[in-house]
């Protein structure tokens, strides 16, 4: 027996000395291992090999079973390794406002000469509610998710259907029956996971509108109707917010920012009473092309970032006008009217 443990450990060192792949050498070592254990069990007990091989079967069996539990322990140990959670790194500290991560997000912006790191951090700690999730909502809430606002508010009482599809980008067709909020929180918090989302899913009141405009420093309105919009204006100038509103029909739409508080005029200023009955048809009965709604509501996230960070000219008191059939821009400039119902006495 000890013989041939002898030239196992001979096989073992040789092929270490050709380096042979350890595989290589159980599998040599294996082989001879069977054709001992073979030779035992089938040679008559005279015969010279079975002698020279220790005459008993038995100890053989005993060694090879001893060798089995080893590698069965050893391969059990490491798959247990394996399969164990590697233990949770704590997350470098945070000693600036950002994280690195961030940091990489915002390259672009931070480099911008009107913006820099103290626009982006004015960005990160701003708050912005957005008045419906449809076709302008659906691009001033990715904007200013990408963009890094901090917090925002996303009001809406409606589900997508699968005509939304058409140009409200921020929805998907697995979305469909899903309130609108949710699937533009989703959408958002995938783009970026470093701001906070807030959906509402009812529909915006008077009421309501008034408390929950405190809690922010910005609103926007994408609505589609005009009920909806002078009922933001109002609750806007009571509580002294800046509005950016937008609107579009067909190939046309037009933007402002509406702010009495600084001198600017309210949106009633503008649009004293709603239009005759069929003058302002809805995009459901005119309908809107496609492109129209990104245009303008990517427009409202760029007023509303130059409006938080103070970068350029804002369109307060004026208003935009976008032709998208003859690829025309106009702006106008646009006054307070003393006897404005809302905020002539403000």
């Amino acid at each position: 027996m000890g013989l041939v443990l002898f030239l196992m450990a001979g096989l073992w060192v040789l092929g270490w000395a050709m380096k042979t792949p350890k595989r290589a050498r159980f599998i040599m070592i294996g082989l001879v291992y069977v054709v001992v254990v073979i030779a035992q069990l089938v040679l008559p007990e005279t015969t010279p090999i079975r002698v020279a091989t220790g005459g008993d079967v038995r100890p053989w069996l005993v060694l090879g079973g001893a060798v089995g539990l080893v590698v069965l322990y050893v391969w059990g140990l490491k798959r247990l390794r394996r399969l164990a959670p590697e233990p949770a790194q704590s997350a470098p500290p945070q000693t600036g406002p950002f994280r690195e991560a961030e940091l990489n997000r915002y390259a672009r912006h931070i480099v911008l000469r009107e913006l820099g790191g103290a626009g982006q951090r004015k960005l990160k700690e701003a708050s912005v509610l957005v008045i419906g999730a449809g076709g302008l909502g659906s691009p001033a809430l990715l904007y200013l998710a990408a963009a890094g606002v901090g917090t925002i508010g996303v009001i809406d009482d409606d589900s997508v259907d699968g005509s939304n599809l058409q140009r409200q980008i921020i929805h998907r067709d697995r979305d469909i029956d899903t309130p609108k909020v949710f699937s533009a929180q989703a959408a958002m918090q995938a783009l970026n996971p470093f701001i906070m989302v807030k959906p509402y899913h009812r529909r915006l009141t008077a009421e309501l509108a008034a408390d929950l405009f405190a809690e922010y420093d910005l609103i926007l309105d994408g609505s589609d109707n005009f009920d909806t919009r002078y009922m933001v204006n109002r609750a806007a100038v009571a509580t002294g917010m800046p509005l950016i509103s937008g609107a579009i029909t067909q190939w046309e739409g037009q933007i402002s920012l509406y702010h009495p508080a600084s001198g600017a005029p309210c949106y009633e200023c503008l649009f004293p009473a709603r239009p005759a009955e069929g003058l302002a048809p809805s995009c459901a009965e005119a309908g809107v092309v496609a492109p129209l709604p990104g245009i303008i509501g990517s427009q409202m996230a760029l007023e509303a970032i130059k409006e938080i960070t103070g970068a350029g000219q804002s369109l307060r008191g004026r208003l935009m006008l976008h032709d998208a059939l003859y690829g025309e821009n106009r702006v106008v400039t646009i006054s307070r009217r003393p006897d404005c119902a809302c905020c002539g006495s403000a």
